[in-house]
């Protein structure tokens, strides 16, 4: 069952972040376990009410920021805005943001990374790590 998948998976999170395994976190995981975009941290705080509305304001900042800083947890400002999070498990990808609407989707391009790694190579590098982010506009016709 999900449920029990979360349990076990958010329990290891939160460990692996030095934390205390309580119902109020376990929520706070599951939002960013079941997120399909990158939640900014008053929608993981509404999202983790839902499922326990015992969840404070001061645990989930405070929840976030430990992940964060343990490396479990990416925080993304786009474009200088609100700081938006997403689970570092994720498989590597790159993001476009379209500045009218504010929506961001993830991308994958063998090319991309492809052309990265040949340029840090020019220049005598190798990449540990990148991001890649777009910022666009939609075409008119």
């Amino acid at each position: 069952m999900a449920g029990d998948f979360y349990s076990s998976e958010g329990d290891a999170v939160l460990r692996e972040a030095g934390l205390r395994v309580t119902r109020q976190r376990q929520a706070i995981v599951r939002v960013l376990f079941e997120a399909e975009d990158h939640p900014d941290a008053e929608q993981v705080l509404v999202r983790a009410r839902d499922k326990d509305a015992s969840v404070s304001q001061a645990t989930a900042y405070r929840t976030l920021g430990a992940l964060a800083d343990k490396g479990l947890l990416h925080r993304h400002m786009f474009d200088g805005g609100v700081t938006r999070f997403e689970l570092a498990t994720r498989p590597h990808h790159d993001h476009l943001i379209d500045v009218e609407s504010g929506e961001v989707m993830e991308f994958v391009s063998d090319e991309i990374e492809c052309l990265q790694r040949r340029i840090a190579a020019e220049y005598g590098y190798d990449i540990v790590a990148h991001r890649l982010e777009l910022y666009c506009k939609k075409r008119r016709s």
